[in-house]
């Protein structure tokens, strides 16, 4: 078989002879069709490999990289000069220091292609625009791959100072761009689009490609991909799930693999219709690599071990509180608003929702249309756990966890030692960051720790009569929570007989399988001197 690689260096893949899932086709399409384009995704889902992709076939054609792919016989574009600009490498601390670095290397790519008539500027915006009036006297044309353009920007949400000096600067780099007839082809990727760039304001020739369905799985894997350049791997992964030899492995067994893939690793959705989705890539491989080399299928989680929270979204939490966990819920969605979904104006203003998009916790799951709601939800269960583990770190004091004890103390289902042992939960939440002033408030904050906890904990379970705020599930038991909340000691016994009726009249827990049923009122009063609960068994 040939190795899996996660590298983003397109000719590593012949070098090394590692398994390319081509993306040619697509590629064509859009250096054809378009000459200047920005594609927003998340971190670690194959931008740069994309970039790098374009930037060899025109750099070097297609002898000897792009054999037995789809573009080898297509491609007749002449080689032509590739500026590549990755922001991830230049200082995010000192505008200065960028600006020094940022300059130096358009010059030594003038000073390589020998390029007359270059004069370098101590401002990156004036260095490029001479080198690309230079080019143009020469009748010379280029290629520009930027990648991760709002990197520094991320880097400093909460330095306004040195957001605002890094903003203008890269306002000036690409107003030089604007409209210049040497460049070939432009490609720009980052994790947000911001107005407050200057890439996406009004005039701008960029055109943004991020949700465009006919681009919407260039990044990332599809199911048919997957099958088609990885079936050896998926042979290997159906022969340990089912106990027996690679050429015993069945057609459906293969599928069976990809199922249990596509609930971990699929869902990403970046298509404007919501109809398209792409598996992660990272996620993919490594688990096929695992596979390889543990000789066991194991369908664990690599988002999170990773890098956890993206610093991008950890800056901006710093900042902002928590404003909705609702995509936490068994079927969890959050409506936004499609200009705030479309066109945000800087990091520092932007919907907690739609960085959270951007950053690959949230993803599509409706249209987008214009004077409407876009619906975001957590693509898969590996990001859903990811989230959960991030949000926890966020939400309490310590990290959840449970003794033996406590999770004795729940499968024995005494109803005063589950409200003490959610008592303690609620009062470890880090109210600055995240008020509990509702009653999803409040259930998140359980349902996040136990989940934290490795509980067997559902949020809002649908069940025929309705759904139920937590179900907590262990060997001997099944505990049935409806939560309330009130912040007025008066209220407390009316909204406690609210939660035993609805119990009561909707029967929740009763469902199968069959367990000794432990069934809880609950109302959480947030009023700061109290933030306890008030409980009864029902």
């Amino acid at each position: 078989m040939k190795e899996i690689s996660s590298s983003g260096i397109f000719s590593s893949f012949t070098e090394k002879n590692r398994i390319y899932v081509d993306k040619t086709e697509q590629i064509y399409s859009l250096v054809t069709k378009l000459d200047k384009i920005f594609i927003s995704r998340p971190r670690r889902f194959g931008k740069s490999l994309t970039l790098d992709t374009i930037g060899t076939l025109f750099e070097k054609g297609v002898e000897p990289y792009f054999k037995n792919t789809w573009i080898y016989d297509r491609w007749k574009e002449p080689v032509c000069p590739v500026l590549r600009i990755d922001f991830l490498i230049y200082p995010k601390d000192s505008v200065e220091e960028f600006k020094r670095q940022f300059v130096m290397s358009i010059s030594e790519f003038a000073q390589y292609y020998e390029v007359k008539g270059y004069k370098e500027d101590k401002e990156p915006g004036l260095s490029l625009r001479s080198l690309l009036n230079s080019l143009n006297r020469e009748e010379r044309y280029a290629v520009l791959i930027f990648d991760e353009y709002d990197c520094q920007l991320s880097a400093n949400i909460n330095n306004e100072e040195l957001y605002e000096k890094y903003r203008e600067c890269i306002c000036s780099i690409y107003a030089a761009l604007k409209s210049a007839p040497a460049i070939r082809f432009m490609a720009v990727t980052g994790v947000t689009r911001l107005k407050d760039a200057s890439i996406f304001s009004v005039g701008s020739d960029i055109r943004d490609i991020s949700n465009e369905s006919a681009y919407s799985q260039l990044i990332g894997f599809t199911r048919d991909e997957i099958r088609t350049y990885y079936i050896d791997y998926l042979k290997l992964a159906a022969s340990y799930d089912n106990h027996i030899s690679q050429s015993e492995v069945t057609s459906s067994q293969v599928e069976a693999v990809l199922d249990r893939m596509a609930e971990q690793y699929n869902g990403y959705c970046f298509d404007r219709y919501a109809k398209k989705t792409v598996f992660s890539t990272w996620s993919v491989n490594n688990f096929l690599q695992e596979v390889s080399q543990s000789s066991e299928c194991h369908y664990g989680d690599y988002w999170y071990e990773n890098g956890g929270l993206p610093s991008i979204l950890v800056n901006y939490l710093n900042s902002h509180k928590l404003t909705s966990m609702d995509y936490l819920t068994e079927d969890g969605t959050i409506d936004v608003n499609y200009n705030l979904y479309m066109n945000p104006t800087t990091l520092k203003s932007m919907d907690q929702s739609v960085l959270m998009c951007q950053t690959g916790y949230l993803t599509l799951k409706s249209p987008l249309e214009p004077y409407s709601y876009v619906k975001l939800g957590v693509p898969n269960g590996e990001v859903k756990r990811a989230l959960l583990i991030g949000l926890s770190n966020l939400c309490f004091t310590k990290l959840p966890q449970l003794s033996a004890e406590e999770r004795e103390l729940l499968d024995r289902g005494e109803v005063s030692s589950v409200i003490a042992l959610f008592d303690a939960i609620m009062n470890s939440i880090v109210y600055d960051s995240y008020d509990v002033d509702c009653e999803g408030a409040v259930r998140n904050s359980l349902f996040l720790y136990l989940n934290g906890a490795k509980v067997d904990v559902r949020c809002e379970s649908h069940s025929s009569k309705g759904r139920a705020d937590l179900i907590i599930e262990t060997p001997n038991r099944r505990t049935v929570v409806e939560l309330k909340h009130t912040d007025s000691e008066t209220d407390v016994k009316d909204r406690l007989s609210e939660a035993a009726a609805q119990i009561k009249e909707r029967d929740y827990g009763n469902t199968a399988p069959l367990k000794e049923l432990v069934r809880i009122a609950a109302v959480f009063n947030s009023d700061p001197k109290v933030r306890s609960f008030t409980f009864e068994k029902v």
